[in-house]
């Protein structure tokens, strides 16, 4: 991956905007921030070959090693998007990754909620999206997507793409993916998003347990997905929606 597979890819899919190529950088995310701030346009892209400060959800490292990932962030402006539906960027950029994935490789990926990919239980992949809100509306977006070509030596769990991946065909079906989900949600089809999750789910069906940003610990079965990419969780007290937190898979 370089900047001519990111301008390409971008143009490959009608879309105009700044991008970003580092060979090492500290993240990707940090990066699409900046740009964000000296007035960036929507779907400028971040890219490098390796991060030596990688972030992953609730203050976690996101591990590389170089040659074995793919590491790229998307600078959106949902606008269009209430303060409410932020916990739906996510979700939707897994379907998208996801979707690439599977229509590139044949693989059988799967979206864990609420940000990774998993193949046949091992993590691939993983999603880091930072919002920041103005007037009670998504002002800015920053999705950033992790995908393993290998999976990283000495981590448990992980898995891997193979190192054969096309980059540029699998960012450009992600950017396809990705821009049809944005604009149906945009327009206020939410359904479009949770319908793509709910098919590529590796989560519903099963006995789960999540614990909550406020620290509740909530255990039962995954049933649904609300209107806003929440995960509903059937307990032995009722159903509870879990809008952001983790989620462990029990069985």
């Amino acid at each position: 991956m370089d900047t001519g597979t990111l301008e390409r890819a971008l143009a490959a899919v009608g879309l105009h905007a700044r991008v970003r190529w580092d060979e090492v950088t500290g993240s990707t995310n940090q990066v699409a921030e900046a740009m964000a701030a000296e007035g960036a346009p929507e779907w400028s892209i971040a890219a490098a070959g390796h991060q030596t400060a990688g972030r992953g959800r609730l203050g976690r490292t996101w591990l590389d090693q170089p040659g074995r990932a793919l590491m790229w962030s998307v600078l959106l402006r949902p606008s269009a998007l209430a303060a409410e539906d932020a916990g739906l960027i996510p979700v939707m950029a897994g379907v998208a990754l996801a979707g690439a994935c599977r229509s590139i490789t044949g693989l059988d990926i799967r979206c864990k909620w609420p940000n990774d990919l998993q193949l046949e239980g091992a993590k691939v992949g993983g999603i880091l999206v930072e919002s920041h809100v103005a007037g009670g509306r998504l002002n800015v977006a920053v999705v950033g997507s992790g995908l393993n070509l290998r999976p990283p030596e000495g981590v448990q769990g992980a898995g891997g793409l193979g190192p054969d991946v096309d980059p540029e065909a699998l960012l450009i079906a992600y950017l396809r993916e990705l821009a049809a989900l944005y604009g149906r949600a945009s327009a206020g089809d939410q359904g479009a998003v949770t319908n793509g999750w709910r098919a590529l789910s590796a989560t519903l069906g099963r006995d789960v347990q999540a614990r909550t940003l406020d620290g509740r610990l909530v255990q039962g079965a995954a049933v649904d997905l609300d209107a806003r990419g929440g995960l509903i969780v059937e307990t032995t007290e009722g159903r509870v929606t879990v809008a952001f937190g983790e989620v462990e898979h029990l069985g």
